[in-house]
């Protein structure tokens, strides 16, 4: 952290050239190819996986959405884009792992938020989401989260079931959980955020 003084810095430059300031965030600084680069180098399980390459948080939101779709085919083109969208705070401030945000508390729960409203302003996304569509998208992602954990991050089932739930209506075979490349998997965010916004737009 850079510090002017006595205040720190906080903004974080970004390759868009955009300056996104942390505590209060624009809608304006918001861009999808920043967010699709970031999740694709930010590391689930703070990179204790298997595998040649880190499993990405875009490639965790990519198999939300997938499964979030699986589960509920009629969704809209809105819901399933926030399911695309629900790790992406990320992008700025990363992925910690569930002990850890215990451990530091109100403070990261107050950032994330600030800047998930900062994104759904900026892509036109309900400001206010139902619990019925909160409580869809969490169920997707404990089935991934458990069948991450078991294919990739060394937990057994018994652990995996504990933490997340044993999974219904997804099986393992279903979802592409080799870890990508992050450039592979940043094209795949992008293409998928694309196709979801024509459907919007149609």
């Amino acid at each position: 952290m850079q510090f002017d003084g006595a205040n720190p810095r906080v903004w974080q430059r970004m390759l868009s050239g955009r300056r996104l300031d942390l505590l209060d965030p624009s809608p304006l600084d918001v861009e999808i190819s920043d967010i699709a680069h970031g999740l694709a180098r930010v590391a689930r399980w703070n990179g204790q996986t298997i595998g040649q390459n880190a499993f990405s948080v875009a490639q965790h939101s990519l198999i939300v959405e997938q499964i979030f779709v699986q589960l509920n085919p009629k969704s809209s083109a809105i819901n399933r884009q926030v399911a695309l969208l629900h790790d992406a705070p990320e992008y700025v401030i990363g992925d910690m792992i569930s002990p850890f945000k215990a451990i530091v508390g109100g403070d990261y729960k107050n950032v994330e938020k600030r800047l998930e409203e900062a994104i759904f302003v900026r892509f036109a996304l309900p400001s206010s989401i139902s619990k019925g569509l909160k409580a869809a998208i969490k169920r997707a992602d404990k089935i991934s989260a458990f069948y991450e954990a078991v294919v990739l991050a060394g937990f057994s089932e018994q652990e995996a079931a504990k933490l997340f739930g044993r999974p219904r209506g997804v099986t393992r075979d279903m979802l592409a959980l080799e870890p990508l490349p992050a450039t592979e998997v940043q094209d795949a965010f992008l293409q998928r955020f694309e196709a979801i916004e024509l459907c919007r737009k149609g």
